[in-house]
């Protein structure tokens, strides 16, 4: 009776043992399928982000920005880092938010403008 007992637990483990590899395939295959999908951009985006702390949404919210407009950006980083100036009563915390999101932005900014040189490179066929 214990014989028996063991050898349906031991095939009840490899059964599940079976499984779990087969969803561990599974998911690793998505994983690199959706990463391939981001393209490289999304790597170095990522990568920016990791750097800097901060994501892209991060940093268009602490700017107050929708899109990725030099001027805007630039406009609103140079006002909010004089509002929040310690020498006029502002917080060094914010204005040190205010710097890495606009450092943030401009990673990504200068991202964009690798991937256009990129695409244009290209040859037309």
């Amino acid at each position: 009776m214990a014989k028996y007992l063991a050898q349906i637990i031991v095939m009840g483990v490899q059964v599940v043992g079976r499984a779990f590899a087969r969803a561990l395939r599974q998911e690793f295959a998505a994983s690199r399928a959706a990463a391939d999908a981001r393209g490289r951009a999304g790597h170095q985006s990522a990568a920016a982000s990791n750097l800097s702390g901060l994501s892209l949404q991060e940093a268009q919210q602490i700017l107050n920005v929708s899109k990725l407009s030099p001027e805007e950006i630039q406009k609103n980083y140079e006002h909010l880092f004089k509002v929040n100036d310690k020498s006029v009563g502002g917080s060094f915390y914010l204005q040190s938010k205010v710097v890495r999101a606009w450092e943030r932005l401009q990673e990504e900014l200068r991202i964009q403008a690798q991937e256009n040189r990129e695409k244009e490179q290209m040859p037309k066929t």
